[in-house]
C-alpha cells in the first residue's frame, strides 16, 4: 500500500483528509501503545487502495473523484465522513533532522571523522486561534562524539522521547507560557541577530540567561514602539520548591528595545540551582538595511568578578550567508586560553534542506582544538 503525505509551508495538518491519518499513527505508534483518539474501523475501508496515480484523479472503492490541486500542494475536499472524536483540524506537525559529519583535532576523537544525527518532532494545537498547546519530541545519537559536544546535537540513545509540553495563551495584554521544558527566558525578546554555527556561541555570550530551570511560567508584555518586558519563574525537577532556602527555583527578568536597525536587551537571572548565583546579561545588535548584521554580548556575575564576551557578524554572500564570530567559552576572571572562534557558510539547497560547512578553533592551556564540520539540516 502506498501512503501519500503532502506538506504545505513546512507544516502538515495531522490526521486530516483520507490517508494522512494512518500514516501519522504509524509514526506515533512506538510512543503510545494505546491510541483511543481515532477509531481505525472508521478508515479501514481505504485499506484496499493499491496505489495513487499522481497524474490523474483517483476513484477506488468509495473514494470520490478528487483530483490533486494544481502543483500537487494538497487535496481538495472530498465527501468523507470525519469521526466526531478525531484530532482537531488545527493540529499541525513540524519535523526536522540534522546530520553532523566532522572531526576535531586533539581530545578523545583526535582526527577521527564521525557521523551523528538528531531528529525533532513538534506538534501544535490551537483551541481559540490565539493560544497554542505545543508538544516537542526528540531523538538521535548526537551526544557521543567530540563534534557533538561542540555542536550541541540531541542524543537520546536513538529513542524518541518527550522533550517538553507547554501551553501559551494571551491574558489581558500579556502573553503567558507554562509547562515542562519551558525556561524563564522563553518569552524574552533578546537582541542577537547572529546565525551561530556551534552551540557554544549560539547564546551570543550570555549563557546564564534562563538559568537551569527545566519547567517554568514566563510572561511578556509589548508596550509598543519597540519596548518589551518579560519575566519568568522556574524550578527544577529534583526539588520543586519555590521561594525557600532549599529550593532550586530560578527567576528571570528582561527589558528590551528593538527596531528595524538596532536592538538592545538587558536581562537579570537569579539561579539558585547548585548555588549558581545571580547574573546580568547584555545583548546588542545592529541590523542596517544592508547585507550584514553585527551582534555583541556581555555577561557578568553579581560581584562583577567573572564575565563573558561575544561579537559576531552574519553577511549575505552569494546564495547563502557567512557567519564569523568569537566568544569566551564561559564566565571567567581571566580569558587567557578561554576564547573560541568560528566561521561557517550556510546555504539552502532547496526549501527543505540547508547545508552548512564550517570550522571552529577552541583555545586550551594544553593544545588548541581545530574542528571541521558539515551539517545538513532537513525540515518538513
Amino acid at each position: 500500500m502506498y501512503i501519500v503525505i503532502l506538506c504545505e509551508d513546512k507544516k502538515m495538518k495531522l490526521f486530516q483528509r483520507l490517508l494522512v491519518a494512518p500514516a501519522a499513527l504509524g509514526l506515533l505508534a512506538p510512543i503510545s501503545a494505546k491510541a483511543n483518539e481515532v477509531n481505525l474501523n472508521e478508515i479501514s475501508n481505504y485499506s484496499n487502495v493499491e496505489s495513487i496515480d499522481f497524474a490523474n484523479s483517483f476513484n477506488n472503492d468509495g473514494l470520490t473523484e478528487s483530483p490533486l490541486l494544481a502543483g500537487g500542494e494538497g487535496l481538495v475536499d472530498a465527501p468523507v465522513d470525519t469521526p466526531a472524536d478525531s484530532f482537531s483540524d488545527t493540529t499541525t506537525a513540524s519535523f526536522g533532522s540534522t546530520f553532523y559529519v566532522g572531526t576535531v583535532g586533539e581530545g578523545v576523537d583526535d582526527g577521527v571523522v564521525t557521523f551523528t544525527y538528531d531528529f525533532g518532532l513538534g506538534l501544535s494545537t490551537s483551541f481559540t486561534g490565539e493560544d497554542s498547546l505545543d508538544v516537542a519530541m526528540i531523538g538521535g545519537n548526537a551526544s557521543t562524539t567530540a563534534v557533538d559536544g561542540v555542536m550541541g546535537g540531541d542524543g537520546t540513545g536513538d529513542a524518541l522521547v518527550l522533550d517538553g509540553v507547554s501551553y501559551t495563551f494571551p491574558l489581558g495584554g500579556f502573553t503567558v507560557t507554562t509547562g515542562d521544558g519551558v525556561g524563564v527566558d522563553d518569552l524574552n525578546t533578546g537582541a542577537c541577530a547572529y546565525s551561530a554555527f556551534t552551540d557554544t556561541i549560539s547564546d551570543c555570550g550570555t549563557s546564564s540567561v534562563g538559568g537551569s530551570a527545566d519547567s517554568a511560567v514566563a510572561v511578556s508584555y509589548d508596550f509598543g514602539n519597540g519596548f518589551t518586558a518579560a519575566g519568568g519563574l522556574g524550578f527544577g525537577s529534583e526539588d520543586p520548591g519555590i521561594f525557600t532556602d532549599q529550593d532550586a527555583s530560578t527567576i528571570g527578568l528582561e527589558g528590551a528595545y528593538t527596531t528595524d536597525v538596532y536592538g538592545v536587551s538587558l536581562a537579570y537571572t537569579d539561579d539558585d540551582s547548585n548555588g549558581a548565583g545571580n547574573f546580568y546579561s547584555l545583548q546588542a545588535a545592529f541590523t542596517p538595511d544592508s547585507i550584514y548584521s553585527i551582534s555583541a554580548g556581555y555577561e557578568t556575575d553579581q560581584d562583577f568578578d567573572t564575565n563573558s564576551l561575544f561579537i559576531g557578524s552574519t553577511i549575505d554572500v552569494g546564495p547563502g550567508a557567512l557567519s564569523v564570530g568569537l566568544s569566551t567559552q564561559g564566565l571567567a576572571d581571566d580569558h587567557d586560553d578561554n576564547y573560541m572562534y568560528e566561521a561557517a557558510y550556510s546555504y539552502d539547497v532547496n526549501d527543505g534542506m540547508t547545508v552548512t560547512p564550517g570550522l571552529f578553533l577552541i583555545q586550551s592551556p594544553a593544545d588548541d582544538q581545530l574542528g571541521l564540520v558539515v551539517t545538513t539540516s532537513f525540515s518538513f
